[in-house]
């Protein structure tokens, strides 16, 4: 809720706040705004189709907007949709229609000092219990690369192959939420074994071959401020969507600029440069650190503060004062209330989100966030209370709510 003029570092989101390139700008000089049968079009969709191998592609204006155009046909009241803890858009989305999204995370993800490769994964066993118990009621699995809502967390090529093979055995299609698809592709490269030879390029063409359709909010992977796009190979759809002509230019060239190694390596060092200044002050976060944000454990830090107080949301507030720097929390505002019980929903993770936007901070920015959140991080037994909402929306109350400060 504050205003950009506010903010002196925004790290509230990776998702259209990243700067795109010269070629970028470019391209959108050369858009075709023909409502139909652009060449900017297809221009976008033969990229798409180069990287994922979906032949059909529909644009719209981001990816809450994919989910919404998918899941209005395909979830309906009373559904059960699975998926490696859903993000709030996604989440909202399933339960607006009645339906109910369940977590099928392997538990490693809750554990945030354990260093795994890949916490993003699905748990095969959590996977198939539901299958099994909704037999014929479970329209598709979400499986979202990177897991962002346990931290932005890598998902194997071991793990994607088996949950596909696993959701197909049941008749279940499995479609990818793929807005960080290609930082995914790079954990794979890096750390897992017999993908170290392999391009990106390859490494993605695989990962989507082994599911049935995609959505994608194009503001983070394919480096632009607003897009994104449903891929399928299941039927066409037409050549006009939410995107302007010029958008989807410059999304089709920052899609070949992000999927080249050095660019994306370059930015998720970043992110793991911050995270070693906060190994230095010995502040808690999901380890290892992400492709995209770190993910600091509220719970560990604000340890006087209950539950009930919002802790993440709390120690967001204090670094904004500390600094003026804008995070977002990733925890029990955001996990929204149960749907039948209407109460907070507690069971997860409360994290303060830092995340990093593309080729626009440097390491001196680093610096100053570490420094901040030291400083925040030595007062933390001063904090003895945290927040109460005064006002919330009933889905994706993160958004827009309101709180009262207490004590």
């Amino acid at each position: 809720m504050l205003k950009s003029d506010y903010v002196y570092i925004d790290l509230l989101t990776d998702s259209g706040t990243g700067a795109m390139s010269d070629r970028q700008w470019s391209a959108m000089m050369m858009g075709d705004e023909s409502y139909g049968g652009a060449r900017s079009f297809y221009h976008m969709k033969d990229t798409i189709t180069e990287i994922t191998g979906f032949e059909y592609v529909i644009p719209t204006h981001q990816g809450r907007a994919a989910e919404n155009v998918l899941f209005s046909y395909l979830v309906k009241p009373g559904q059960v949709v699975p998926g490696n803890a859903h993000f709030d858009t996604t989440k909202g989305h399933i339960e607006s229609r009645k339906a109910f999204a369940i977590d099928v995370t392997v538990p490693e993800a809750y554990d945030t000092q354990l260093e795994v490769p890949f916490k993003g994964n699905v748990s095969l066993e959590k996977l198939e219990k539901v299958l099994k118990e909704n037999q014929g009621n479970v329209p598709f699995m979400v499986l979202t690369v990177t897991n962002n809502t346990v931290g932005g967390q890598p998902v194997s090529m071991k793990n994607i192959r088996e949950t596909c093979e696993l959701c197909h055995k049941y008749g279940v299609p499995v479609n990818i939420d793929s807005a960080r698809f290609i930082e995914n592709a790079y954990f794979i490269k890096t750390r897992e074994e017999g993908y170290a030879d392999k391009t990106l390029r390859e490494i993605c063409k695989e990962m989507f071959s082994y599911a049935d359709s995609m959505t994608m909010s194009a503001k983070k992977d394919g480096l632009v401020n607003m897009g994104g796009f449903i891929a399928t190979n299941f039927e066409g759809f037409l050549t006009y969507g939410g995107m302007n002509g010029r958008d989807m230019d410059a999304l089709a060239v920052g899609l070949k600029e992000n999927i080249e190694f050095e660019m994306v390596e370059t930015r998720i060092k970043q992110v793991h440069y911050l995270a070693a200044k906060l190994d230095e002050y010995g502040i808690p976060y999901q380890r290892p650190a992400g492709g995209h944000a770190i993910f600091v454990d509220a719970d560990k830090v604000l340890t006087q503060i209950p539950k009930e107080e919002f802790p993440a949301q709390t120690l967001t507030c204090e670094l904004y004062l500390e600094a003026g720097i804008r995070a977002c929390e990733i925890g029990y505002v955001l996990a929204d209330r149960d749907p039948v019980t209407r109460q907070n929903r507690f069971g997860g993770n409360d994290f303060v989100r830092l995340c990093i936007p593309r080729r626009v901070y440097t390491n001196n920015h680093m610096d100053v966030i570490a420094a901040a959140l030291k400083n925040v991080y030595d007062r933390r037994n001063e904090i003895k209370r945290g927040l109460e909402i005064t006002w919330e929306a009933e889905l994706m109350r993160h958004f827009t709510c309101q709180f009262k400060r207490l004590g």
